[in-house]
């Protein structure tokens, strides 16, 4: 009589617990984190079949020029293409949360929903291992990211700063302003003028100290405010640049572990990451006598730089 009875109990919660995940379910995945970063920094492709299992893609170049043409000629000038063909994996990652039938029989008792503290934290560390790998991959995995590609440019920040450092810190506003610019015109003389960079990731620590940093002692202007007017890619596009700070991300992600910054053109053509499946929750289970479970699952991919040429990185700085 009592094994009928845990198995009547057993059979109410679970039944319990599908109805109160129905109910936290749509209100975790409408949460937005501040913290998280990789969908406004780095294009998204959701479009791959949820279950596939690599995506292959190309990294263009091309190669010709216009010339001047007879019409009684044959020789029409072409445009070459050059593809390197390159295939990405991708991998599952879960994360979940569980209720004992005791938790369950109390909010039951007591005529209580269940809090969606457990749903909420789950979804947030899915978000925060998207975020890792879009920015600096899993080397578990092989996966490389935004700030870490083997394949973009890296060059070192001019060592003219107070004793002969290369850390912004140590320059001043017009120096720190020449280093941002050449960045971003590297990329423009890199692709004979096609392309020029849009974004800018800076470290959390040098972007506080350029958003408190006056450009001098009676100009109230600071030096972020000084870049955001003067840099090459607004007065030229007449357009804001994007200034990001990244925390962790990139203060030892350049050469001997020297705080990095990231220049690139935000567009799917230039890079992007596959998330073939969001992460999603699947059906409640019974994982032993007292136990139930949620599992989490999502599907994913590294980041693809498709056009190494149109993003740079600075270190040192």
């Amino acid at each position: 009589m009592n094994a009928i009875n845990m198995n009547d109990a057993q059979q109410v919660a679970m039944s319990f617990l599908i109805r109160q995940a129905s109910l936290i379910e749509p209100t975790v995945y409408a949460m937005q984190y501040q913290e998280i970063q990789y969908s406004s920094l780095i294009p998204v492709d959701y479009s791959a079949p949820e279950w596939i299992q690599s995506v292959t893609y190309f990294s263009m170049d091309s190669v010709g020029r216009a010339e001047w043409f007879n019409g009684n000629a044959h020789d029409v000038p072409k445009v070459e293409l050059t593809r390197d063909k390159l295939e990405t994996s991708v991998s599952m990652a879960a994360i979940g949360y569980g209720y004992n039938l005791e938790e369950l029989g109390t909010a039951q008792l007591l005529g209580m929903n269940l809090n969606p503290e457990k749903a909420s934290a789950a979804r947030r560390i899915a978000e925060e291992k998207i975020d890792v790998v879009s920015f600096v991959g899993d080397t578990g995995k092989g996966y490389s990211g935004l700030v870490n590609n083997a394949t973009v440019t890296a060059t070192t920040a001019p060592a003219d700063g107070t004793g002969s450092t290369t850390t912004f810190s140590t320059k001043t506003p017009d120096q720190i302003l020449r280093d941002i610019n050449g960045v971003l015109t590297g990329i423009f003389t890199g692709t004979l003028g096609a392309e020029i960079a849009d974004t800018l990731l800076l470290p959390y620590s040098v972007l506080l100290d350029l958003s408190t940093r006056r450009i001098d002692a009676v100009n109230q202007t600071t030096i972020l405010e000084w870049i955001e007017r003067n840099n090459i890619y607004t007065r030229t596009r007449r357009q804001p640049l994007t200034i990001s700070g990244l925390f962790g991300y990139l203060d030892a992600a350049g050469a001997g572990s020297t705080k990095r910054m990231v220049a690139y053109r935000r567009s799917p053509e230039v890079l992007k990451m596959h998330i073939p499946m969001s992460f999603r929750f699947l059906p409640v289970w019974q994982t032993g006598p007292l136990k139930f479970d949620v599992p989490g699952i999502m599907r994913l991919g590294g980041v693809d730089v498709r056009r190494p040429k149109s993003v740079r990185y600075l270190d040192g700085i």
